[in-house]
């Protein structure tokens, strides 16, 4: 691997899939571990990843597309920087869709759906105790994935996933903050003690404040990171 690309991999993808090359290579960039504003070289993330120079190409290509990087003929691949215009489009989306996931969920709940539901708070809980903005993350991502299968729909949660990419980028951001991750654990016990009583009205309530805190505390991610950000004006 190129000394100039100084990202840990977990795991080096060997004989790698296209759909398995994309998605480590949007992980990483979500994570920030390829920071906005950097130029990508096919070369050095096919040796990172330990495959062809093909497979990179084209993951870049839907990266493109979800506009997590940009291609700039005769000059190269970058990874954006990101747009404020493009995560409150994502915010928007997935509002829109969740909150109508968990109006159906807390129509049709059960006492282990809430079992499992509580289950996945208790590692969330693990990983702030650990510090592990990772697993975190990977937690927090399951709890909502949850909801929106609970509510027969699984398929929101795809559709927010795709869209997701510039407003996951700041929640990545806000686990830094102080405080942040115990108050998610703390919203999320109120999101399934909404469910448990299976009133869609609060639930749908409580959820929709949920989800608008990443966007509270936007602007001081914004004013700590101004590299990380392009100007949408």
């Amino acid at each position: 691997m190129s000394a100039e690309l100084n990202v840990a991999m977990p795991d080096r993808i060997r004989g790698g899939t296209r759909q398995r090359v994309y998605t480590a290579l949007r992980d990483a960039l979500v994570a920030g571990e390829l920071a906005p504003g950097r130029r990508l070289s096919e070369n050095e993330l096919a040796e990172w990843l330990g495959v062809s120079r093909t497979p990179v190409r084209e993951a870049l290509v839907r990266l493109r597309d979800d506009r997590l990087v940009e291609i700039v003929p005769q000059f190269g691949t970058f990874v954006s920087k990101i747009s404020i215009a493009s995560v409150t489009d994502a915010q928007f989306v997935r509002e829109a869709l969740e909150c109508a996931a968990i109006r159906l969920a807390a129509e049709q709940v059960d006492e282990q759906d809430l079992v499992d539901l509580g289950a996945i708070i208790a590692d969330q809980d693990r990983a702030h105790a650990a510090g592990d903005f990772a697993a975190f993350y990977a937690s927090d991502d399951h709890f909502h994935a949850a909801l929106c299968a609970l509510s027969g729909r699984s398929i929101a949660w795809s559709v927010v996933q795709r869209a997701d990419g510039h407003l996951n980028r700041v929640r990545r951001l806000s686990l830094q903050v102080p405080e942040y991750m115990g108050e998610m654990i703390a919203e999320h016990r109120n999101v399934v003690a909404a469910l448990g009583k299976h009133d869609p009205d609060e639930a749908e309530t409580v959820l929709r404040h949920h989800l608008r805190m990443v966007l509270s505390g936007l602007e001081p991610i914004r004013a700590e990171h101004p590299g990380y950000f392009q100007d949408d004006e």
